[in-house]
């Protein structure tokens, strides 16, 4: 609680620490749900709750605004949990530990969960303060975004009345989101062929770490390193010696740059200087590649400590997993041409998993443009099919077009220049907002979104900024305000 102490809003800072007490994994949000439902009752406010989870709560209209329009602020109550290798943290049952740095609140080794910690608090912070004018207002909490939008995919038409909806998930102070890209997955699942190791050959553990990672959408045109991309690149340089591949794993979220990955690989004992040769030349090759974006990757190359059966994987089954991580695409596929610096489309080789004698290799892929999107996934199909991999295609989820004349943005450009002397950037942004869905489901409703100064997301170096924080908060009401004066 120290972290927060002194900070204004305390409205706001105060239900960001009761926030981040409860843990809130993906697809495991009982525990905030059951606090949501809580602060409902104890401030006699009504909400209802959906099938799968989904909550909105009224905040009825100050004296005199009963006729405004109803606004919609919506945000999610799910975080990523990542954490750092030497970090001891249960994300099922541990609070996370906020820590105070200068003019960031960030967490001791875990996310953070300010992506979307923050706008929830904005929400409740709004429902609680009683010194500004307002109709009536709808918080809208859903649930499992980080891992399939599962809430806003699943939300009825009429959850929700508000035609004006305040997003509160993006990360950058001074601007307006209005457009984001759609996305979908694409998953390779290969059948995994064992060979028996004779006597004679020695387990080793290869890992590469230390790197940023980040969010695929947001970080994939940081050029920064992919675990998974590394590890495969590096496999095939160790080809030079005789090596059997007989584990293989990286990553951790469909939504992740891949920032770790580590394989074991059975060697004979006078291929170990050779080996150790390569790998510190890749090293050396990988740092002074990526020295601006990753400059603290690591990698190891330790006899197992720990007991290991003698079974690998045969040799053509290990050079088809190496060739499918050389083949698969990753990064930027192309930029928008009318938006300067928008990434367009982008692929993430995100996960390789190894469940029940199978190896899941996760991929997303993102487009503000439907066909484009299509267009990558089915080059990542490709590649798996020419491995012979089982693929599963996810539906996806539709992007969101920008409305530049609705009557919500011009407004908030309004408040925005008055509060603040200025007017706001408007951006599209390449990642997978609740918008485009909740424009899909409700037509015609108006949107932007915003909110304060997050950097990290989805990493552990994930931290807000104290001071854009109190800059959002003061925006938001005054949005709210704007919002009564519409006929």
């Amino acid at each position: 609680m120290k972290a927060v102490e002194g900070l204004a809003p305390a409205i706001l800072w105060n239900r960001f620490y009761e926030i981040s007490q409860i843990p809130r994994a993906s697809k495991h949000e009982e525990r905030i749900r059951l606090y949501l439902r809580n602060f409902a009752g104890q401030n006699n406010l009504s909400f209802k709750e959906d099938r799968v989870g989904n909550i909105v709560i009224k905040i009825p209209p100050k004296p005199g605004f009963e006729k405004s329009p109803t606004a919609v602020l919506q945000s999610h109550v799910d975080m990523v949990c990542e954490k750092n290798k030497d970090t001891e943290h249960d994300f099922n049952s541990d609070p996370i530990k906020l820590v105070r740095d200068g003019d960031w609140i960030k967490a001791d080794g875990t996310t953070l969960g300010a992506d979307n910690g923050i706008g929830v608090a904005a929400g409740l912070a709004i429902a609680s303060e009683d010194d500004f004018n307002h109709g009536p207002i709808e918080l809208l909490f859903t649930v499992d975004e980080e891992t399939g939008l599962t809430g806003a995919n699943n939300l009825e038409h009429g959850f929700v009345e508000g035609k004006y909806l305040l997003n509160l998930d993006t990360e950058e102070d001074g601007f307006y989101y209005v457009g984001c890209a759609g996305g979908m997955d694409t998953v390779g699942v290969l059948n995994i062929e064992h060979a028996e190791i004779s006597d004679g050959w020695t387990p080793y553990t290869l890992f590469i770490g230390g790197l940023k990672g980040g969010h695929s959408g947001i970080n994939i045109s940081d050029k920064r390193a992919n675990a998974i991309k590394l590890l495969g690149l590096l496999l095939n340089k160790l080809k030079v010696v005789d090596y059997y591949l007989a584990n293989i794993s990286g990553g951790s979220k469909r939504n992740a740059i891949a920032r770790e990955a580590e394989a074991v690989i059975f060697i004979r004992n006078e291929y170990e200087a050779v080996v150790r040769e390569h790998i510190n030349a890749f090293a050396l090759e990988s740092v002074l590649e990526f020295k601006s974006t990753d400059r603290d990757l690591k990698i190891s190359f330790e006899r197992c400590d720990y007991e290991v059966t003698n079974e690998s994987y045969t040799k053509e089954f290990g050079n088809k997993m190496i060739n499918v991580i050389l083949a698969m695409p990753h990064g930027v596929i192309s930029m928008s041409p009318d938006i300067a610096g928008l990434v367009e489309t982008s692929t993430n080789l995100a996960t390789v998993i190894i469940e029940n004698n199978e190896i899941k290799i996760g991929t997303s892929q993102r487009s503000s443009i439907e066909s484009a999107k299509k267009n990558i996934a089915a080059s990542v199909k490709s590649v798996f099919d020419l491995a012979n991999a089982n693929v599963i295609v996810g539906d996806g989820y539709p992007g969101w077009q920008p409305n530049l004349d609705s009557n919500l943005l011009k407004l908030s450009k309004k408040v925005f220049k008055e509060m603040f002397g200025r007017s706001p950037e408007l951006k599209a942004v390449h990642a997978g907002l609740e918008c485009g869905i909740l424009g899909d489901k409700y037509p015609g409703m108006e949107m932007i979104s915003f909110g304060p100064t997050i950097e990290g997301a989805h990493s552990p170096d994930e931290k807000v900024k104290i001071h854009d924080v109190e800059k959002f908060y003061r925006l938001l009401k005054g949005i709210l305000v704007e919002i009564t004066k519409i006929k």
